[in-house]
């Protein structure tokens, strides 16, 4: 299993594993993909130096890069203390209810609540940016797309290589028209923040817009090395992989309360999981359980815009998170959660996906 891809970052397979989990990103790269950070979850750039400090010092010189959620456009801002007056009493009225009648109890009064995710704003992306650029990133990747030029440019100046999300065609031009290097087609199937067509037309659909000028990253559907092939004879580059991570061991290195959050993926199917804007206020893919079910009761106020909607369930979030109940968990996950059957170190699912790999073209082998 080897392209172009494994020459340009110095990576064993053309495999990318996008994690929260710092610890999961290392294991890929010494596995011999490439991890990639998503940063969305510091509030602080401080607390980003410091978990980059410890991927530096503990990734055996591997490559790692960095994901970040930034507009191309730069939005209006407030400090989170005005977002927060922004936000609707029937909203907070509601949220207050539903953890009610799910059971969610509230916080012990010893524990430390985190503060909603600030990630999603521009101004703290761009503090994601400069912070990651001081450490020896190869890959700045962008959930929502080109970000803005100078931001390209500043990564470029750095030698550092940008990949942009494109759930169309049309979004895959635009971004390399700004000077994006590699486009990552998610399909519908993704976990997070996804478009609405299906990986199966949209790959292809992006390889022909782009291709020729840009390397394309198959995701979204992909956990097992069949997919990976399937991916590769579709025109991409590598596959882009997310949420085959999250039920791993050294993901509870980093987050030792997501055994419940485990425990939900490791038993449910393909159909579990539900496109939603409850999540940041933008259409987004998570795991189906009580709490995104009463967000489509018919009492449910619609979702806020980003990133007032994050703001608004931070702190049911860390509540659900507490509660350790899998049947009321807040995660976002894709459609290939049905594949999770339990919980493996990532060496192991990296194994497999090259295992995977390998009997596909031998069966294909058969075909000629």
């Amino acid at each position: 299993m080897r392209t172009a891809l494994c020459e340009t970052f110095g990576i064993r397979y053309p495999i990318i594993g996008f994690t929260p989990s710092e610890h999961v990103a290392a294991a890929i790269s010494k596995a011999g993909g490439l991890g990639v950070l998503g940063c969305v979850r510091f509030n602080d750039a401080g607390e980003l130096d410091r978990v980059l400090d410890w991927m530096d010092a503990n990734i055996d010189g591997k490559p790692y890069g960095v994901d970040i959620v930034m507009p191309a456009r730069v939005p209006a801002e407030g400090a989170a203390v005005d977002l927060e007056k922004l936000i609707p009493e029937e909203h907070r009225a509601f949220v207050e209810r539903t953890l009610r009648e799910l059971g969610v109890p509230e916080l012990p009064e010893d524990t430390e609540e985190r503060a909603g995710v600030l990630g999603w704003l521009h101004s703290v992306a761009r503090a994601h940016v400069e912070v990651a650029l001081k450490h020896p990133i190869k890959l700045i990747a962008n959930a929502l797309g080109s970000p803005p030029v100078d931001v390209i440019n500043q990564a470029h100046e750095h030698g550092v290589p940008v990949a942009a999300l494109a759930g169309k065609a049309g979004h895959a031009v635009r971004h390399v028209d700004n000077g994006v290097d590699f486009v990552v087609a998610q399909g519908y199937e993704a976990g997070g923040h996804t478009g609405e067509i299906a990986s199966m037309v949209l790959l292809p659909e992006i390889v022909d817009a782009v291709g020729d000028r840009a390397p394309v990253l198959a995701a979204g559907g992909i956990g097992s090395g069949r997919q990976v092939a399937a991916a590769l004879a579709l025109g991409a580059s590598g596959a882009w992989t997310g949420s085959i991570w999250l039920a791993t061991e050294e993901y509870l290195q980093t987050m030792p309360e997501s055994t419940a959050m485990q425990s939900a993926l490791v038993g449910a199917t393909s159909s579990d999981t539900v496109r939603t804007r409850i999540y940041t206020g933008k259409p987004a893919r998570l795991l189906k359980t009580r709490w995104t079910e009463a967000w489509s009761s018919a009492d449910a106020p619609e979702p806020l815009p980003m990133p007032l909607q994050n703001l608004l369930v931070s702190k049911a979030h860390n509540r659900i998170h507490a509660a350790n109940d899998p049947t009321v968990v807040s995660m976002p996950a894709g459609q290939i959660i049905g594949r999770i059957d339990r919980v493996r170190p990532v060496a192991e699912i990296v194994a497999n996906l090259v295992s995977g790999y390998e009997e596909a073209l031998s069966r294909l082998d058969k075909t000629r």
